[in-house]
């Protein structure tokens, strides 16, 4: 009798815990909870890049597993102005729309990665919590993930998802907060707080080696973060720089 009561509460607590797994709602990572010790912040949503100017992104692959090619293109995403998103600086781009294109074409099915380098790193000032870029895929099973760069130079890889959709989605990624100022992506220093703490690097696809053949097409627009700037908003302006 005791085994079959037992049982009775097993399947019960199972069933009740496969039913709250199926009600959690898996949305974008929420900016303002993360690594968030402190009341005092000051989100922005900024721009890093519009995709705006020519030969400022460089790609490539491995020349045995295939040749891969970048351009320009007219339009973006029609989504992203239907959300209306509040941007700092997205009227310094200028007025032009453009969205970058990528091109591999594949010698043969394998294992492949596709890199997307800045020319230049790009800085992004106070602490970022989320960045986000709009991608075009093609339903096909490769993925991608952010390269960063932290404070003290060290490099870092944040997986940003999946690429098996079709048309435009906006993608976003959570940068995980150190927790002691000397482990994991370190955005700050109580030593040096007067340059950027995080830096974009670029993107990196790797490919599904069944789906890997012929032609792939994709295209990148929007690349935004939101960031705390509350250190740099309130800061003095009559305070000494400690770079002497």
């Amino acid at each position: 009798m005791k085994k079959i009561v037992l049982f009775s509460a097993a399947a019960i607590l199972a069933a009740s815990m496969v039913f709250a797994q199926e009600n959690v709602s898996l949305t974008e990572p929420d900016p303002a909870t993360i690594g968030n010790d402190s009341a005092e912040q000051s989100l922005k949503n900024i721009v890093i890049d519009n995709f705006e100017r020519e030969g400022s992104w460089t790609v490539h692959m491995s020349l045995d597993s295939g040749v891969v090619t970048s351009r320009m293109f007219d339009g973006g995403p029609v989504a992203k102005e239907a959300q209306n998103e509040i941007v700092e600086g997205e009227n310094d781009i200028g007025d032009s729309n453009h969205s970058f294109g990528l091109k591999a074409e594949f010698f043969r099915r394998g294992i492949n990665s596709i890199y997307i380098t800045a020319v230049r790193p790009i800085p992004i000032e106070g602490v970022t919590k989320t960045v986000s870029v709009w991608v075009a895929g093609r339903n096909l099973n490769h993925t991608l993930t952010l390269l960063v760069q932290d404070y003290y130079g060290n490099n870092f890889e944040l997986y940003i998802g999946s690429l098996a959709f079709s048309s435009w989605k906006k993608m976003t990624v959570a940068i995980p907060p150190s927790p002691d100022g000397i482990h994991g992506i370190v955005q700050s220093s109580v030593y040096h707080g007067d340059r950027p703490g995080l830096k974009i690097l670029g993107f990196r696809i790797d490919c599904d080696p069944e789906t890997a053949i012929g032609s792939y097409y994709i295209y990148f627009d929007a690349l935004h973060a939101v960031t705390d700037l509350y250190d740099m908003e309130n800061h003095d302006i009559d305070d000494m720089d400690d770079n002497w």
